[in-house]
């Protein structure tokens, strides 16, 4: 009998480990797991490995009750990290990522070589549809020029039918907009392709931020849009549903003012994606923005970064964005001459 996906998961798998992990014979690479991981995509991705002639090593472990550091104290964090420092290439399908907890900084400090590839929580059906469905190459091309059109700009402006409207200043010479294109081709941490990630003048963010997609954490589809007054980039007030009242007392569970900080905006353009409740795949939906709050790495952001307790993610769908006063996006439609083409070939492919 023929499992969920079968055949087209096995294409996706071949797509992650031989075009965008770039899998080649002889080397090795760590597939992670832990008990609430799809055990499909986790086979069917070493099956792909070792078809290429590398040599995967799985993985699984209990699952944390938390991510990042919280997972320290109930991992086998020994052994490993050892496994890590000696891989070429680790690719995380655990639901409670790793990545940031102990394990993933000494790997990633240590082994310089190590390609990281961040595919957390990933399903069948999102392998399919965000992978193996998706022409990456076509698409990276799309990411690329988004984020060069992006870099220089100055001033930004985004507005959605759902009343979110905020203005602010980028730093073009002080802070890069990082692509997110999928591509683990190179050593360091890469994460699913469809993001583009900015880091505005924090002090010149003011307006209203209007979430209508999921926040997350504490997660869950919103009874009703959530409005934040934004003023000197961080929040003033916010408003809203049941779920407001939820992600209010989240943030005020840290007793932490850097909570409250804006820490990045991100664009969203990944073909297939959809509000599923899931952060990783709703903040890659076609024509959204996304915003962060907290925590923000002082390599993102240097010196400092924001060193907050924790960070949280909330969408806001079909946004419009004006860069340098110049209409580039309508609605979640590009409408940029130089991009238009493009976003409806990737679209179309």
């Amino acid at each position: 009998m023929t499992t969920y996906y079968q055949y087209e998961l096995a294409k996706a798998a071949m797509v992650l480990a031989r075009d965008l992990v770039c899998l080649k014979e002889g080397e090795s690479v760590i597939i992670s797991a832990d008990t609430q991981a799809d055990m499909d995509v986790v086979n069917a991705t070493a099956a792909a490995a070792h078809t290429i002639g590398a040599k995967p090593l799985v993985t699984v472990i209990a699952t944390p009750p938390g991510v990042g550091k919280v997972a320290d104290a109930v991992i086998p964090l020994e052994p490993l990290t050892a496994a890590l420092l000696q891989a070429d290439a680790w690719i995380e399908f655990n639901k409670m990522y790793l990545g940031y907890s102990s394990v993933g900084e000494i790997a990633l400090t240590e082994n310089k070589k190590l390609r990281y590839s961040n595919m957390v929580g990933m399903d069948a059906d999102m392998m399919v549809r965000l992978v193996g469905r998706v022409n990456m190459p076509l698409l990276s091309k799309f990411l690329q020029a988004v984020t060069r059109l992006t870099q220089p700009v100055t001033d930004m402006r985004i507005t959605t039918p759902a009343g979110n409207d905020l203005s602010f200043k980028l730093l073009p010479k002080e802070r890069a907009v990082l692509c997110e294109d999928g591509m683990a081709d190179r050593p360091g941490p890469h994460y699913l392709a469809g993001q583009i990630c900015f880091y505005p003048d924090y002090p010149t963010i003011n307006g209203k931020m209007v979430f209508d997609g999921p926040i997350s954490p504490p997660g869950g589809f919103l009874d009703a849009p959530v409005t934040i007054d934004i003023e000197k980039g961080q929040i003033a007030k916010i408003s809203g549903g049941k779920k407001a009242d939820e992600w209010r007392s989240w943030l005020e569970s840290f007793n932490d003012p850097n909570m409250y900080r804006v820490a990045h905006g991100c664009y969203g353009f990944l073909p297939g994606a959809k509000i599923t409740g899931n952060v990783i795949e709703d903040e890659r939906v076609w024509g959204c923005t996304q915003w962060g709050f907290g925590y923000v790495s002082p390599s993102d952001v240097p010196p400092d970064g924001i060193p907050a307790k924790s960070h949280t993610d909330g969408i806001c769908l079909n946004s419009s964005v004006w860069l340098d006063g110049v209409l580039v996006m309508d609605k979640g439609k590009v409408v940029n001459p130089e991009l238009k083409s493009l976003a409806e070939a990737v679209l179309g492919a």
